[in-house]
């Protein structure tokens, strides 16, 4: 199974590359605010079901909080370092962070708008009600008082602040309600009232004149629902907890005045790393950063719309805070709620129709997993194909007395893994089992930190990845005797070991017991483990050794191909296009005439369609009831296409900063499989964006033949599977009796 990416003497036929223009990347931030802007269409989208819209709603909610962590807090600590850097669009962090403010700002406007003028109203005729305490019946009013009394008031606490002390930690993207009260002689915090304009500015504030008021913070915690459930006489009615605590504010301060009552929520700098190099225990060290983590400087005051001056300048002096970095709300904050709203039980017509997940056509659920493997490669297209065959063979490995050693990497994992619990299973069978658990998941620490312990109590090798690097492959070997010798059974996919996320995200598996590919996982694993030198591997490719630069390989040989009169033709299916020399070599084959069709769920940084530069390049991306996860690449190759999956985004962080596998397709049925998909992709008129070369998305109008990429692809699978059904219905097969020779 060589690889077919050599360009042979062709390469001394390489033309002089012609000039690149400077202005030839988009901002890397804008880029993503496209995307999550994308997401809010289908919030706003009147086709969708009215529980979906709500859904992608909170999607985009939740990417914001994500982005503020991440890119906001590292933007800030560059700015703190070098506020005059320059990205490769030629924007400085100060510019950056301008632009990043007024973007955010605008679409928090439209999600609220969205919110207020659409989903509410429309939620509300469904029957589906947010209970305003103002004004509702005297039935909701006695459950909410009675609902207040028994749960609400016993576990929440107000906590007082004194100018003398430190400032409360609150916790990261939490809800907390804060109280102005008039003050009393005991009073010890005053503020100068200061407009919200000289606030914007940034004009200093200070907390030695007097108000009058006492400051009281009341963090809301994450043991009460934030959704209260209240009667209603038809449908579901329900009272947010921060209304509910607002409402009966009063009874948290008996003999006190209380001024002024709104809700406010932080986001916290997230982008926090170990120092490696100084860190002697990584687990002990990634412990420090969870807790740096939690103690990090704010980035972001979301607050209810209407604070006065003197409460927005105690909240923004308390957390040094100023202009960009407060985000006034009208209406409830943090609108992940509505995932727990889409959920709701008895409103099916509101949600999308159920996509039951088809099982693989050439996998018998009667037959061992081994024995369809040895039969030929398998690929799987999830969520529209089961990611059950892939726990399955795991947890037959665990059990199976031939099976000598399993070693897998886990980047991500679900809260209850049945693949985790298999290799426990298999460790204490007696099996040789090496887990590498990446601790450095950003968001996941703490799980695979729990997992890295549990594991090794049962006794799992546990391997904690590379110093320096993030291993993000996604690969398992399964060693087994078998009669004529020694058999190698593997997984690689582009998506993590998660059968929850397996339902939700459009991913691809690899089955395969290919002895060269099994001899150059089991040296990219041992490599790993052992922190031994890389070796050269025959067929796969790894970052961050060769495999930006087999890409780049694979990219130049379609570029003499073209140059020298052939056809030359690159599809790829990513989340993400931010790599530089890719995207450079991508424009060189452009002018070369190569053609280039990307479907690029998210960040792209590539300008397609400039003339002169990029004529030949098409950018879509697909925004569907299924995140688009898949990493698929295809080159023509003069006729004989060659076909990858891949754990690697075209980023550096994924090229540079981690361990990752560019895994060759070759397996005939396998190959016209991926083929089939990436084209579907092409062919969508229903959910498809197309990128314009500034940057800016077009959707595309789906005229008469509408062509939803995600549903055709559902219905293949599904027609496949009834396809094989009838055939086990019309086919005999006979018991052979046993017979004692």
């Amino acid at each position: 199974m060589p690889s077919k990416s050599s360009t042979g003497k062709k390469r001394s036929q390489k033309r002089a590359p012609k000039e690149l223009p400077a202005d030839r990347f988009i901002n890397r931030e804008l880029s993503w605010l496209e995307f999550n802007e994308r997401v809010l269409d289908q919030a706003a989208d009147s086709s969708l079901p009215l529980l979906e819209r709500a859904k992608f709603l909170a999607i985009t909610s939740s990417n914001l909080d994500e982005f503020m962590m991440v890119r906001v807090g590292s933007l800030k600590m560059q700015y703190h370092r070098n506020s005059m850097v320059c990205d490769p669009s030629g924007m400085t962090v100060a510019e950056q962070l301008q632009a990043v403010a007024s973007r955010c700002k605008s679409i928090v406007n439209r999600q609220y708008q969205v919110l207020r003028e659409t989903l509410e109203p429309r939620l509300a005729d469904a029957d589906i009600h947010r209970v305003d305490l103002n004004s509702c019946s005297d039935r909701c009013s006695e459950a909410a008082d009675a609902r207040f009394q028994s749960d609400v008031f016993a576990v929440l606490s107000p906590q007082a602040i004194f100018a003398e002390r430190p400032f409360p930690l609150l916790q990261g993207l939490g809800l907390h309600v804060c109280a102005s009260l008039k003050s009393d002689p005991k009073a010890s915090t005053r503020l100068r009232p200061q407009s919200q304009d000289s606030i914007a500015s940034g004009a200093p504030t200070s907390a030695d004149e007097e108000l009058g008021l006492d400051f009281v913070v009341i963090p809301l915690g994450r043991t009460l629902p934030r959704m209260m459930p209240m009667p209603s006489d038809r449908g579901h009615a329900y009272v947010l907890l921060e209304e509910l605590v607002k409402h009966y504010i009063d009874d948290f301060f008996p003999g006190r005045e209380v001024q002024e009552c709104i809700s406010f929520r932080l986001t916290r700098n997230a982008d926090v790393e170990l120092r490696e190099d100084s860190a002697a225990d990584l687990m002990v060290g990634m412990e420090d950063v969870l807790e740096s983590r939690r103690l990090s400087r704010p980035v972001r005051m979301e607050y209810t719309a209407g604070a006065s001056d003197s409460m927005l300048a105690f909240l923004s002096e308390k957390m040094e805070l100023r202009g960009d970095d407060l985000f006034a709300i009208d209406g409830p904050l943090d609108l992940t709620y509505l995932f727990t709203l889409h959920g709701l039980e008895g409103f099916d017509a509101l949600r999308d129709e159920a996509w039951l997940a088809q099982g693989s056509p050439n996998i018998d659920p009667a037959e061992s997993m081994f024995t369809t493997i040895a039969a030929g490669d398998l690929l799987m297209i999830h969520p529209y194909e089961k990611f059950d065959p892939v726990v399955r063979l795991i947890e037959e490995a665990a059990n199976d007395p031939d099976v000598l050693a399993i070693k897998q990497v886990l980047y991500r994992t679900s809260r209850n893994s049945p693949i985790v619990a298999a290799l426990m299973r298999a460790a204490e069978h007696g099996k040789y089992v090496s887990v590498i658990v990446e601790l450095k998941a950003r968001f996941d620490e703490a799980r695979n930190i729990e997992w890295a312990r549990e594991m090794e109590q049962a006794g799992v090798q546990v391997i904690y990845g590379i110093r320096g690097l993030k291993t993000h492959a996604k690969v398992c070997i399964i060693v087994r005797r078998e009669p004529q010798g020694i058999v190698r059974y593997m997984h690689f996919g582009t998506g993590n070991y998660n059968e929850v996320t397996a339902n939700l995200y459009g991913d691809v598996s690899l089955l395969t017991c290919n002895e060269e590919l099994g001899i150059d996982a089991t040296s990219f694993f041992n490599c790993v483990t052992g922190a031994s030198q890389p070796q050269q591997l025959q067929h796969l490719a790894s970052a961050p050794m060769t495999l930006r630069s087999r890409l780049i390989e694979l990219i130049e040989s379609e570029t003499l191909r073209a140059q020298s009169g052939q056809r030359g033709e690159i599809i790829a299916k990513l989340n993400a296009l931010v790599d530089t020399q890719i995207i450079d070599s991508l424009y060189r084959a452009s002018q070369a005439g190569v053609k280039i069709l990307l479907n690029i769920r998210g960040v792209c940084c590539l300008k397609p369609g400039v003339k002169g530069l990029s004529d030949s390049i098409k950018v879509v991306s697909i925004v569907d009831r299924y995140l688009e996860h898949a990493r698929v690449i295809m080159f023509r190759h003069g006729g004989d296409h060659e076909l990858y999956i891949s754990s690697a985004d075209w980023m550096p962080r994924n090229l540079d900063r981690r361990v990752e596998l560019l895994v060759p397709v070759d397996d005939e049925d396998c190959r016209k499989k991926l083929q089939e998909m990436l084209g579907t992709y092409f062919k969508d008129t229903t959910n498809v964006w197309v990128m314009q070369s500034n940057g800016a998305y077009k959707r595309t109008e789906p005229g008469d033949e509408k062509f939803r990429s995600q549903k055709v692809l559902y219905d293949r699978a599904c027609k496949t599977m009834k396809a094989i059904r009838q055939s086990r219905l019309t086919r005999f097969e006979t018991h052979e009796p046993n017979r004692v020779e």
